[in-house]
């Protein structure tokens, strides 16, 4: 046991001197303040006072079209504060049964409905009801909006590009918003910046607004490999909404992967978990167990995570995670295929698809990979994750040039990645 602890203190202190760059970002004493005085912020208040009453306003006898509309939209904003899935299936549910109240058609149940299945990676149905919403009376701007993000999830680009240009107006917030996810796909990393920066600006006095634009800047900056200015957004993201629990989160990850300041990283960790029911902490509570060479923690933490996520509740939300560990620390491939090949029937992207090829190639299924590989992921755009996954494939198939240009694109994106593959990309630079 001593010498497996040693080997860990050993691999930490080493994973440390890669990871300190530069001067530490997440200062401790900061962090301290920040816990110790955490309070209810008055959203979390403001929002309980809207819960109770639109929820009182809610009459059976009498079901309307307002108060329901409302109600749901505060049970989803509590489901992204929380993470309590039971808020999000409880939205849904009340949104059919005023949709169909109405006899589908009324746009408001069915553009409240859109959002609530991207949020739950229901994509094709997403578009489904898109085409129907598009009989009824509804405004443009609504029609464009909800285009793009509908054929955006699924892969659609050039029609998104379409939808974006009808919204085409600099000092629209949503314009902005819908522009930098754009410029992400298209690689253009400083205009996505850019644009996300212009909506913090254009959201004005809504905190709700300016905190969700601060914290995907600060998301944008951090693949960006701009570590200190993401922690910047990260905080002041806090400032505007002290339940930003994923702000919390992106500043334990700088303090983990940059810092090297895995006990300060845990610390904020823990604190968010206390304060939400979503699993996706348990999956960085996994990348401090590794970072500290605790194996058997981080199984523990793996097996946890893929227990809660493969609830029927959660549907396909977190297919991405469920084949990292499939085809990783869990190892089970061919649980990875099935996964995979279901994302692909939900949307079509070329993320999808080096899923797929991936998971493929580690099921032993070489000569579909390579097929599917050359007809829909060869010269697309690619996220660190699916550049890192196409460079193990590259590089277990002979292709050593072609895995080292892939693992070259996903080290300038590495902190989207766990210590696994940093490490490996690390090695590779060498």
């Amino acid at each position: 046991m001593k010498r497996i602890i040693f080997f860990g203190i050993i691999q930490a202190l080493l994973l440390l001197s890669c990871r300190q760059e530069s001067r530490v970002i997440v200062q401790t004493g900061f962090i301290d303040s920040l816990l110790a005085q955490h309070d209810t912020p008055q959203i979390q208040k403001n929002l309980r006072a809207d819960l109770l009453f639109w929820k009182q306003r809610i009459d059976p006898a009498r079901p309307g079209l307002v108060s329901e509309l409302r109600y749901a939209s505060c049970l989803v904003q509590q489901f992204q504060l929380f993470g309590d899935i039971q808020d999000l299936l409880a939205a849904d549910s009340l949104l059919r049964k005023t949709d169909s109240l109405y006899n589908h058609k009324e746009a408001g149940p069915g553009l409240a409905l859109i959002r609530n299945c991207i949020l739950r990676h229901r994509f094709r149905e997403a578009d489904s009801l898109l085409q129907e919403i598009k009989k009824r009376d509804i405004k443009p701007y609504d029609a464009a909006s909800t285009g793009f993000d509908v054929a955006f999830e699924r892969g659609q680009y050039l029609l998104a590009e379409n939808e974006l240009r009808k919204l085409a107006d600099p000092t629209d917030f949503g314009y902005q918003f819908r522009k930098a996810k754009m410029a992400h796909y298209n690689g253009e990393m400083d205009t996505a910046i850019a644009a996300m920066e212009r909506a913090v600006l254009l959201a004005g006095n809504n905190r709700v607004l300016k905190q969700a634009a601060l914290a995907n800047a600060a998301d944008l900056s951090l693949h960006n490999a701009d570590p200190q200015h993401a922690y910047d957004l990260y905080r002041r993201a806090l400032l505007e909404n002290g339940t930003d629990l994923h702000a919390f989160i992106g500043m334990g990850w700088i303090a983990l992967l940059h810092d090297g300041n895995d006990s300060l990283a845990e610390r904020i960790f823990r604190f968010v978990q206390t304060r939400t029911q979503a699993p996706d902490v348990l999956l960085k509570l996994e990348q401090v167990a590794r970072f500290r060479g605790n194996g058997e923690a981080r199984l523990r933490y793996a097996q946890s995570f893929e227990r809660i996520v493969s609830m029927p509740a959660y549907g396909d939300m977190y297919n991405k995670y469920l084949l990292e560990h499939y085809t990783g620390i869990l190892d089970q491939p061919a649980k990875a295929t099935a996964i995979a090949k279901r994302e692909l029937h939900n949307r079509s992207t070329p993320q999808t698809w080096a899923w797929y090829v991936y998971a493929l190639y580690r099921n032993r299924q070489e000569a579909e990979a390579h097929q599917l590989y050359e007809a829909n992921v060869a010269g697309k755009p690619l996220e660190a994750l699916e550049l890192y996954w196409m460079g193990r494939y590259m590089e277990g198939t002979g292709k050593g040039y072609n895995a080292d240009q892939f693992y070259k694109a996903a080290y300038r994106n590495r902190y989207d990645l766990g210590i696994d593959m940093q490490d490996t990309l690390e090695q590779k630079r060498k």
